[in-house]
C-alpha cells in the first residue's frame, strides 16, 4: 500500500472560528438590545410617579382599576391581627377581607388588589385593638372599607 499524506480540510479552523466569533456578536448585541428596552421601560425614578418600587409577591388576578381617569385616595384600615400588619410593607398588593363580629358568618372581600402605601408603626395602648394600615384606594372602595371596619373584622392576604 502507498503511503498518502494525511486528508485536511481547507479553511476547516478558520470557518469554525468564523462561526464562533459571529455568534458571540449576535448574543451581544442581543444582549444589549435587551437591556436597553428594559431600561426604557422600566421605574424612572424622579418621574413625579406615585411609588416606583416594584411590588413583592404574585400578580394580582384582577387589581384596583388604576386608569387615569380614576382618583385613588389613600384609606386608613384598622386590621384585627397586628401580626399580619407587621409582615406588609410599602408597595405590597393585599386583599382586604371583612368578617362578621367573633369571626363568625362568611367572609367577604371588601376590596382586591390594593397596593399598601403606608405601615404606621403600631399603637402603645394594646387595648385599641389590631394594627392600622393606609391602603391606596378608589373613592368608592375607600367608602366600603370605612363601611365595614365598623360592623366587621378586617383581615389581608397578601397577593
Amino acid at each position: 500500500m502507498p503511503h498518502f499524506a494525511p486528508v485536511r480540510v481547507r479553511g476547516g479552523r478558520r470557518t469554525l472560528h468564523r462561526l464562533v466569533a459571529h455568534r458571540r456578536r449576535a448574543l451581544a448585541a442581543g444582549l444589549a438590545v435587551t437591556a436597553a428596552a428594559l431600561v426604557a421601560a422600566g421605574p424612572h425614578p424622579g418621574a413625579g410617579g406615585q411609588d416606583t418600587r416594584r411590588a413583592r409577591g404574585h400578580p394580582v388576578a384582577d387589581p384596583v382599576d388604576e386608569r387615569h381617569g380614576t382618583r385613588l385616595v389613600a384609606a386608613p384600615v384598622r386590621i384585627a391581627d397586628a401580626g399580619t400588619v407587621r409582615l406588609l410593607r410599602p408597595g405590597d398588593r393585599v386583599d382586604v377581607v371583612a368578617t362578621g363580629e367573633g369571626g363568625a358568618g362568611d367572609a367577604s372581600v371588601v376590596a382586591r388588589g390594593v397596593r399598601v402605601t403606608r405601615v404606621p408603626e403600631p399603637d402603645a395602648d394594646p387595648a385599641a385593638g389590631g394594627a392600622l394600615v393606609v391602603v391606596s384606594v378608589p373613592r368608592a372602595t375607600a367608602h366600603r372599607l370605612v363601611g365595614a371596619g365598623t360592623t366587621e373584622r378586617l383581615a389581608v392576604t397578601l397577593c
